[in-house]
């Protein structure tokens, strides 16, 4: 078992949890399960109707570092209004709506994620590799949201949530507590309990994907156990050395 490191930062994220499109588009307020094998089956090339493809990224295991959550925002946005109904927004029934479609669609403004992935080895060098040179590029949820470089920093991690812990650049957030005895307090989210679980609080989410076919999305519900990590202060970069350290992280992590 190996695994990458990844930061979703970007300018705008959203990771919608729900199947079916709905007037009122939410996001969940960290990356999903659902949104990060999506990116890897895009980068991979994978059609959204091949949904046996999927079994492919079951062995995976998440874990998310909220360095930073993010402001939400809400977008009111129409699509077809003021024209002739053959040129509305189209039904799933090949006809047309014959007004503007109006939704609502939530994103999270200046967020940034740091997220282990820890799988087999042949799994894992196959996504790296996917990452490196993807067929179809990476985005944050949607496609409108697009990724801040550096987005893959570690490629073959021997321990990749301990590089969350131990080693990963954390980005500065004006509202995160200042650090008290030499350490940062963290959000994190893991799929299993982690050893340091004491006071862990749990959640339920629906985003395991079971197919992404664009008439017919299912996804089942997992269970996330969150924490509050104590992080070393010397992670904590300032905004102006945050970019070259997470660089430096990189450029290491490939020249060994």
């Amino acid at each position: 078992m190996s695994g990458l490191v990844l930061r979703l930062a970007g300018p705008l994220q959203s990771w919608g949890e729900r199947s079916a499109f709905t007037a009122d588009r939410d996001t969940a307020p960290f990356p999903t399960r659902s949104a990060l094998i999506g990116m890897f089956a895009a980068a991979e090339g994978i059609p959204r109707d091949d949904s046996a493809a999927l079994d492919r990224y079951a062995a995976l295991e998440f874990t998310v570092r909220v360095d930073r959550p993010g402001v939400r925002l809400v977008d009111y946005h129409t699509v077809g209004g003021g024209r002739p109904k053959d040129q509305t927004a189209a039904t799933s029934g090949g006809s047309n709506k014959g007004a503007a479609v109006i939704t609502r669609r939530h994103y999270l403004a200046d967020a940034v994620f740091v997220v282990a992935v820890t799988g087999p080895d042949a799994t894992i060098t196959r996504i790296a590799d996917a990452l490196h040179q993807p067929h179809w590029s990476p985005y944050l949820g949607r496609r409108s949201c697009v990724p801040d470089e550096p987005l893959l920093l570690h490629t073959r991690a021997s321990d990749p949530a301990a590089e969350l812990l131990h080693h990963v650049p954390l980005s500065p957030d004006p509202a995160r507590p200042l650090p008290t005895d030499g350490t940062v307090a963290v959000t994190f989210l893991w799929e299993r309990p982690p050893a340091t679980a004491d006071g862990a609080d749990s959640l339920t989410v629906n985003d395991v994907p079971r197919s992404f076919a664009p008439h017919g999305r299912s996804h089942e519900r997992r269970r996330l156990f969150r924490t509050r990590e104590h992080l070393p202060v010397h992670l904590a970069a300032g905004p102006h050395s945050l970019h070259r350290q997470l660089i430096d992280y990189a450029t290491k992590e490939a020249a060994a």
